[in-house]
């Protein structure tokens, strides 16, 4: 009989659909950034907001499920889905080949490129005038990895998150900040004029929701709710909220046919 009933739970384990676990238990978890604004972060209601926020919320009832939040960091954040502490990731990241042989992403929902943000007093341009200096990235993102790589001899000093990395820089322990263009912009916008942009990009990161693997049904009912996000023009509207402006570029919009 125990028998029986382990080859049971191995069989439904194996191969349980995770859309219609989601619908048993009504609601969907999915991880969050909590310090990476205007993605993920806590405003001054105490409450988790942003883009990826609106994004999934939008989801979620497109799924006919209530969303609860966790926060997850770049460098847990795989780890936690994997371990099954989450159901999906929104929390700008980006899809890269050696990360979709751990998970599975969703289409591109959010288009931006590797940047600095650096000291309104320094007198560099470009990144490359940083290519010997001490730059300081985030644990777990693509962009220790793409500096490095871009410079040898840079000196890469990785934070868990993006506050500390923040502090860093303005203490002047750091040179320089590389991250996304778009948190590099709203931190410089946000200095009192402490802090600046080069602003020439020199990666591409095209962002996906993440889910564990082999779930079709669950990964297509998140591709066709970004593509009506599209249609319908709550996309649009969510990216002026958080930017300020339409978006130049949208998630592709596929024929339902």
């Amino acid at each position: 009989m125990k028998t029986i009933l382990f080859l049971l739970f191995l069989f439904t384990s194996v191969f349980s659909d995770k859309l219609e676990i989601l619908k048993d238990k009504q609601f969907l978890l999915a991880g969050v950034k909590y310090d990476y604004e205007p993605f993920g972060f806590v405003n001054e209601k105490g409450r988790v907001d942003g883009f990826d926020i609106d994004l999934i919320k939008y989801i979620a009832t497109k799924l006919d499920l209530d969303v609860k939040f966790k926060q997850v960091t770049s460098a847990n954040r795989i780890k936690l889905l994997k371990a099954g502490e989450v159901d999906i990731l929104a929390a700008s990241m980006t899809h890269t080949f050696k990360r979709d042989r751990e998970i599975d992403f969703s289409m591109s929902y959010f288009f931006d490129g590797q940047a600095l943000l650096v000291d309104k007093k320094d007198a560099k341009k470009t990144f490359k005038d940083l290519k010997e200096s001490k730059v300081g990235a985030i644990r777990g993102s693509t962009s220790a990895y793409n500096f490095k790589k871009l410079f040898p001899k840079s000196k890469i000093i990785l934070f868990n998150e993006y506050p500390q990395a923040l502090r860093s820089l303005k203490g002047g322990h750091i040179d320089a900040i590389t991250t996304d263009l778009s948190w590099c912009i709203l931190q410089s916008k946000n200095s009192d004029g402490q802090l600046k942009v080069l602003s020439k990009t020199f990666s591409y990161e095209p962002y996906g929701i993440g889910i564990i693997e082999n779930e079709s049904n669950f990964l297509d009912a998140i591709n066709e709710a970004i593509a009506d996000s599209v249609i319908d023009g709550t996309y649009a509207n969510i990216y002026e909220k958080w930017f300020g402006e339409l978006p130049s570029k949208l998630p592709e919009v596929w024929s339902k046919q």
